[in-house]
């Protein structure tokens, strides 16, 4: 087999090492499997942070159609999610801390879509048509539930649809930190999401009188979690038809993000 010239985006032995067992083995009989799991990852890796097409991935990658194949797969399997959770628990362990947090913070962002079909909504209050991502990250800034809803979803509501997945996951949460946006119904509601280890939403508000930037407590680790999907160029705009390929997406930059640090 011909070597190539790695690219940025390409996993290293040791990086390929965490992943490995987490990537689904190839099927037993039938033909040899002309690609590797770890050279289709590289192509998936190249495409979400290259921000390119499908279609337009380098010749020394494996073909563009086996590359989304088994991206597209994986998304239907809930892979991509799977492995994600597996590599937060690890970099949160690693950094000397419980697998489940007992804080996080609620926020979302409002991206222009392209031409391609889908939800889509106008947000009045940033002037764009688009789609909403709503993300809740733990302390660390690492994305712990995200939903992609069309953009003149209110974060009330948003936030509403994506916390219900609190009624069984993430039993230690006990705070969620959030802006103004959701105030009001959403605070109760969240209160009374579930009976056991109740988790409460508290407003984090800019002091009074302060005007323009100001970095305020706890939010600034969710801006800075939309910071780092931002370096994804597919992620700039939303170029999906479907919001749960998006989904997938944030998945998969996050996955890129975590095996970097457990090898670093």
């Amino acid at each position: 087999m011909e070597t190539r010239q790695p690219y940025s985006t390409d996993l290293t032995d040791g990086e390929w090492d965490h992943l490995e067992q987490l990537a689904p083995a190839p099927k037993t009989g039938g033909r040899r499997p002309e690609h590797t799991r770890r050279e289709i990852l590289n192509g998936i890796f190249y495409a979400v942070r290259s921000g390119c097409a499908w279609r337009l991935l380098p010749n020394d990658l494996p073909p563009w159609g086996t590359v989304y194949h088994y991206f597209w797969l994986w998304r239907r399997q809930g892979l991509w999610e799977t492995i994600h959770t597996t590599l937060r628990e690890g970099v949160r362990q690693a950094a000397g801390r419980e697998k489940q947090p007992s804080g996080a913070i609620l926020d979302s962002q409002s991206v222009r879509t392209s031409e391609q079909g889908g939800v889509r909504g106008y947000d009045g209050a940033k002037k764009l048509c688009g789609r909403k991502r709503h993300i809740l990250v733990d302390t660390m800034g690492l994305v712990l539930l995200v939903m992609v809803t069309a953009a003149n979803v209110q974060d009330r509501d948003g936030g509403c649809g994506l916390l219900t997945a609190l009624a069984w996951q993430f039993r230690r949460l006990r705070v969620i930190w959030a802006d103004g946006a959701y105030a009001g119904d959403l605070v109760t509601w969240v209160r009374g999401l579930r009976v056991w280890g109740r988790v409460r939403l508290e407003i984090v508000r800019k002091p009074k009188g302060v005007k323009g930037f100001k970095v305020v407590p706890w939010r600034w680790i969710v801006e800075r979690t939309f910071a780092w999907l931002g370096r994804s160029r597919r992620l700039k705009c939303d170029y999906e038809r479907l919001p749960e390929t998006t989904e997938a997406i944030i998945h998969i930059t996050m996955i890129r993000l975590m095996v970097r640090r457990l090898t670093a």
